[in-house]
């Protein structure tokens, strides 16, 4: 079971397609195989990259079946829905399959501090002794939730165990939160999305690790290392190294592609397939992604990595 004790990369999961839009299980196999080979200590599936919001009831049920039976490290589950019944369903049918928790992201329609701690009291008692990632996006959400507010989800809801942290600017939560924690309160995990744009720093602040997707998971992997063993200077150079392609997958809107294409061109899905209504690649667009990619590989190899 998740805990607040957690570390590590814990890797967001793209939803692979086949051309025709369904579901491609043998490279949701193969990815897993890649993912878990390149560092990955936990991953989280049927978040906002794993194209969630397109799958129906049942093909949600079958990769977090296919996914847990295969994976061997704690598994995080996107559970967030519009009602609390779908919510339920889906968080009971992943732990009975295997999961480690779900994850759930705040409404849109949330818009004081008061509403956001009542909503979130109302996830902890549908779930019940299900631990849960409280995912605090809210360049995605348009959800801001303040540091004291999350410290008031944490003493209200023991089995909020975990952060996702994806505030931007947010380094100052990060470093609230650890003093928080310091002084009393009860210090849950914290792992940072944002592509790694700022795993860095993150980590530097008092994250305990990455959860997001991007598409050289390798690369969390070893900044985290890096900074757990205190080389911090090694942790900068592996992260220059791969900021370049960090920053073209940050284009609002054209993320997912380009991760996806990256992912079949490293040959882990067999199709970049981004399910409708998804934004494709320009010839353009995946010639710039072909560049970053050699260029990367050889600031790779002057680090012997």
């Amino acid at each position: 079971m998740l805990d607040e004790t957690a570390r590590g990369v814990f890797t967001i999961a793209a939803t692979p397609f086949l051309p025709d839009g369904a579901v491609d299980f043998d490279s949701i196999d193969s990815l897993t195989d890649a993912y878990l080979r390149l560092g990955a200590t936990g991953l989280t599936i049927l978040g906002m990259m794993g194209e969630a919001g397109k799958l129906s009831a049942g093909e949600s049920e079958a990769i977090v079946r296919r996914v847990t039976g295969r994976a061997g490290v704690p598994v995080v589950v996107g559970v967030s829905a519009p009602g609390f019944a779908a919510m339920k369903a889906l968080a009971d049918t992943s732990m009975q399959a295997g999961a480690a928790g779900v994850m759930v992201a705040p409404p849109p329609s949330l818009r004081t501090d008061e509403q956001i701690l009542g909503y979130y009291h109302n996830v902890a008692e549908t779930l019940g002794d299900i631990p849960f990632v409280l995912q605090d996006f809210p360049l995605a959400t348009g959800v801001q939730i303040p540091v004291r507010v999350i410290l008031q989800i944490v003493r209200d809801c023991p089995t909020c165990v975990m952060l996702k942290h994806e505030d931007w600017p947010g380094l100052e939560k990060i470093t609230a939160l650890r003093r928080a924690g310091e002084a009393g309160d009860r210090r849950i995990s914290i792992l940072c999305g944002n592509g790694g744009m700022y795993l860095l720093e993150e980590m530097l602040r008092g994250a305990d690790g990455a959860m997001t997707g991007f598409a050289y998971p390798e690369m969390m992997a070893q900044v985290v290392a890096a900074c757990e063993a205190g080389e911090t200077d090694r942790a900068r150079d592996i992260f220059d190294a791969y900021m370049p392609m960090i920053r073209y997958e940050a284009q609002p809107g054209l993320g997912l592609a380009i991760r996806k294409y990256s992912l079949a061109e490293r040959g882990f899905i067999a199709h970049p397939v981004v399910r409708r209504p998804g934004a494709g690649l320009s010839r353009d667009a995946m010639q710039e992604i072909d560049t970053l990619a050699a260029r990367q590989a050889m600031r790779l190899q002057a680090l012997d990595l």
